[in-house]
């Protein structure tokens, strides 16, 4: 296992260099520039030449990059040009947020999707698989903005069950918390649970077919066994390496949700940014979104080879 991921990390490296060039590079290609925006109106040329001077924009491109990433190196992400705080406290800041609601759309979508293919597989062709694949597919039809606005329109302001937006630190109150957090990751869940059930269903139908399952029936295993203890073990490899995927992808993709129910995750702190050409900011979240990316993908890995050790000689 040491060795497996000693080799995966051989490839995340030079990985993570082309995605910081890149990251550098596409910043350089924004429009705008951020030091006439924190001259003020005025613009006064003394102030530019000493933005321009202390923030080291005087200097050739790769002389920055090369600047940059030994900063990067050393867990320095710069300083925010709007706020003028620590990119990297920024971002310890707001994606704890961010990780949380991801973590809370997983669940619902793990616990909506898996059991909602596995259904459908073991009854395919029948009126429920038609029925489970018409709602996964309106699942992943519905936009998320659309549904997250229904969802305040009826539960908020109609039912008055939960607050319509904001968001409470857990650490401050837990109930609270968990009130601000449930539709937001309603919303993205109900899309996840919509893939995943098509993934799972299938690697099952893939699975049930293969001789190991029908030589468990043929020995008199018990139905339930057979599908969840041979069945499920060897098509959760797919569906691991899907979730790890869909994991990084909500901690990059959770931009809109954040914005209709006003949560200061990851998303909103990147728009923000984006608005404010607060290059730095934009800069240090899309690496540190690549990095996640890059992680999730080596667990995925490591995952699926738990899982299924006759992997182990493969890898």
């Amino acid at each position: 296992m040491i060795e497996i991921v000693f080799r995966r990390c051989i490839v995340v490296l030079p990985t993570l260099l082309l995605v910081s060039m890149l990251v550098f590079g596409m910043q350089k290609l924004l429009p705008g520039d951020p030091i006439l925006t924190m001259a003020g109106e005025d613009r006064d040329p003394e102030t530019i030449a000493y933005l321009q001077e202390k923030y080291h924009l005087n200097d050739p491109i790769p002389v920055q990059y090369v600047a940059w990433l030994g900063q990067i190196v050393r867990g320095d992400l710069g300083i925010s040009l709007r706020t003028e705080q620590p990119v990297l406290g920024l971002i310890v800041q707001k994606l704890p947020v961010t990780i949380q609601l991801a973590a809370f759309a997983m669940v619902i979508a793990f616990v909506i999707g898996v059991p909602a293919g596995i259904i459908s597989a073991i009854r395919k062709g029948t009126a429920t698989d038609y029925a489970i694949n018409v709602v996964a597919l309106s699942g992943l039809s519905i936009p998320n903005f659309w549904l997250g606005l229904m969802l305040i329109l009826l539960v908020s302001v109609q039912w008055q069950l939960l607050p319509a937006s904001g968001y409470t630190s857990p650490l401050e109150d837990i109930s609270q918390n968990l009130r601000t957090m449930l539709m937001p990751a309603f919303v993205l869940g109900t899309g996840l649970a919509g893939v995943l059930m098509r993934h799972t269903r299938s690697a099952m139908l893939g699975v049930l077919r293969s001789d190991y399952v029908r030589t468990a029936r043929a020995k008199g295993l018990n139905e339930k066994t057979v599908i969840l203890r041979h069945a499920l073990k060897n098509a959760l490899v797919p569906i691991i390496t899907l979730s790890t995927l869909l994991f990084g992808e909500l901690l990059a993709g959770a931009v809109l949700t954040e914005q209709i129910f006003t949560i200061p995750g990851f998303g909103k702190l990147i728009v923000d940014a984006v608005f404010t050409r607060d290059y730095a900011v934009v800069q240090g979240v899309v690496l540190c979104t690549a990095v996640g990316f890059i992680l999730m993908n080596l667990v995925a890995d490591l995952l699926y080879i738990v899982v299924n050790p006759r992997l182990r000689d493969a890898a």
